[in-house]
């Protein structure tokens, strides 16, 4: 289905796909998508005053996560994660939203305190299915992850 004005921002796409799993925090947001294949962990691995993130040796050192649909595999951390999660999306620092492989509870508490739109146990891969750059569209209130794949060069 392309209905063309629900694409806007997505220029040169060359595939889109749907893929279905389990909405665990209601809500929809949409942006662009940042990949790891690494867990994360909000304390200590990212900074809560600019998203950034500053783990060192993390694959995503250095990128911003503020605004962007998450893609990683699970959270790790402490039980402080959840409020360092609130913190961000009270700074405006926060991800629009978070896809995982497989959810863990801590995470989960923190995007349930902020209201983040998260999903899990998607019927594809998502580290495999979905891209750095790629435009998505998380909708956990029907647990659907739109993906219009980035353009490719």
């Amino acid at each position: 289905m392309h209905t063309g004005s629900n694409n806007r921002g997505v220029e040169g796409e060359m595939m889109s796909l749907i893929l279905k799993g389990r909405g665990l925090v209601g809500g929809k947001a949409e942006g662009e998508a940042l990949v790891s294949r690494q867990p994360i962990s909000f304390v200590g691995g990212v900074d809560p005053n600019t998203g950034i993130v500053i783990e060192k040796g993390h694959e995503l050192e250095g990128k911003s996560v503020k605004g962007k649909v998450l893609v990683f595999p699970y959270g790790k951390g402490t039980t402080y994660n959840p409020f360092a999660v609130y913190a961000m999306k009270k700074r405006g620092t926060a991800p629009a939203a978070i896809i995982n492989v497989k959810s863990e509870e801590i995470l989960l508490t923190g995007a349930i305190l902020a209201q983040i739109p998260f999903i899990d146990n998607l019927d594809k891969n998502p580290l495999e299915a979905i891209e750095t750059g790629d435009h998505v569209i998380v909708d956990a209130d029907e647990g659907t992850v739109k993906v219009a794949k980035k353009k490719q060069k």
